[in-house]
């Protein structure tokens, strides 16, 4: 780059793992870039941020994290870690999310990131602002927390990474508030104790539905993991059964949707959470649909403003990795090294991911899930389009066997421990 090039100057929205990610690769090219990264919250972690508290923080936010007390990672260390910062050696695969939490901070302390982060710093709006020579600048309004200031900055980009496991989804069941027992998001989930002897139904059988529901099974009387999806065969805990998905609910009751019911005293709702970006201005024209984010190429991109870019919209992936290649991608954009296709092949393409997904049987609201061969697929497409290397086949691989564990015995898949041989093989004992 000649002297007479300025930096181009990019904002990035939280300082969790996407938010570091973006952090790190933007300070290791700081002749290039110049960036602000604005975390609400007073250190780095995002979601790994265990909170005992529920509800509002102390600047009467919702809390962010929706981390439970005894938390294990459902992915093994070994496919988690970002591709150049391996997670410290220990005799465990599967981590407790406070050394998840700790590797995130030393890798923003290895990386020289945290020097760019604006603690304690709410982004309120977020606004392109056209100029007369038609180039796309980026107006961020913020305000700190602590001074109740408010900070105006002007950017060439922005990357959105504040995350999707904060504002809870609740569908919409008849009767769902007329419970009178214990109802809960999983969100606000903490701990098992306030269960014991409880009735208790799980409602989702995702990767935190079984989680959960495996967990208050110790404390329980009685566990109902209630769920759409096909039956888990694998054993269960004696105490646990399967039902179908919840119909509806009365004061002190469940009806499924195959008529039966069931009287119980708590409800735990597991289906997940939504996509939201509240300082987004509606000049951005961010759509949300149905656990849909448009109109975004490459579940990255935005199509019509490619310089605004959100993180973690793919669901069902191995986050840190994937976080990894679409900031390398995005930032090769940035420096002209790659082009994105016209406006019209961009639309045309994402609309041809959607319609394949539909014809394979997920619903409309499955939009960004990946699950399975879908994740390697978007990888494949990511890393061709950007010119950089695919995530090597041995992550590729002991993900797929974790995920075959996981689904013969969920009671005892995180006690196997996985070595990485070399980029294409695994051991495991």
């Amino acid at each position: 780059m000649s002297h007479n090039q300025r930096k181009i100057k990019v904002a990035v929205v939280g300082a969790g793992a996407a938010g570091l990610c973006a952090g790190r690769h933007l300070v290791a090219e700081s002749e290039i870039f110049s960036c602000d990264i604005y975390e609400q919250q007073d250190d780095v972690g995002g979601t790994w941020r265990y909170s005992p508290q529920v509800g509002m923080d102390d600047y009467g936010l919702p809390i962010h994290s929706s981390m439970y007390k005894n938390l294990r990672t459902n992915l093994p260390k070994e496919v988690m870690a970002f591709p150049d910062f391996p997670f410290k050696e220990s005799d465990k695969s599967f981590l407790h999310h406070t050394e998840v939490l700790s590797y995130l901070q030393e890798y923003g302390k290895h990386f020289n990131v945290y020097q760019q982060i604006k603690f304690q710093t709410l982004v309120e709006n977020v606004q392109p602002l056209q100029s007369p020579n038609k180039e796309l600048t980026w107006k961020l309004v913020a305000r700190n927390l602590k001074t109740d200031e408010n900070l105006e900055e002007v950017y060439d980009a922005v990357m959105v990474c504040n995350g999707h496991y904060s504002v809870p989804y609740i569908p919409e069941i008849e009767g769902l508030h007329s419970f009178n027992g214990l109802l809960i998001h999983s969100h606000d989930y903490r701990d098992a104790k306030k269960f014991k002897n409880l009735k208790v139904v799980v409602l989702g059988a995702g990767a935190s539905g079984i989680d959960i529901a495996l967990e208050v099974s110790k404390f329980a009387k009685e566990v109902v993991l209630s769920h759409n999806t096909p039956a888990k065969t694998c054993p269960l805990p004696d105490n646990m059964i399967q039902e179908k998905g919840i119909e509806s609910v009365s004061e002190s009751s469940v009806t499924f949707l195959d008529k039966k019911i069931y009287n119980c005293d708590a409800i735990i709702i597991c289906t997940g959470y939504l996509y939201t970006y509240p300082f987004l201005h509606p000049d951005c024209k961010v759509e949300i649909g149905d656990q849909k984010v448009s109109p975004l190429y490459l579940h990255l991109f935005h199509t019509y403003f490619p310089t605004l870019a959100i993180w973690a919209i793919p669901k069902l992936i191995i986050p840190f990795p994937i976080y990894d290649q679409q900031v390398k991608v995005f930032l090769k954009f940035l420096k002209g090294i790659i082009e994105l296709p016209s406006e019209k092949i961009m639309l045309a393409e994402t609309e041809k991911d959607f319609e394949d997904r539909l014809e394979q049987g997920f619903k409309p609201r499955h939009a960004h899930n990946m699950p399975g061969k879908w994740q390697w697929e978007y990888d494949d497409k990511l890393s061709s389009f950007g010119k950089i290397d695919p995530i090597p086949n041995v992550i590729r691989n002991i993900y797929q066997h974790v995920h075959h564990e996981r689904v013969v015995d969920v009671l005892n898949y995180k006690k196997v421990k996985y070595s990485i041989v070399d980029n294409e093989n695994f051991s495991f004992s």
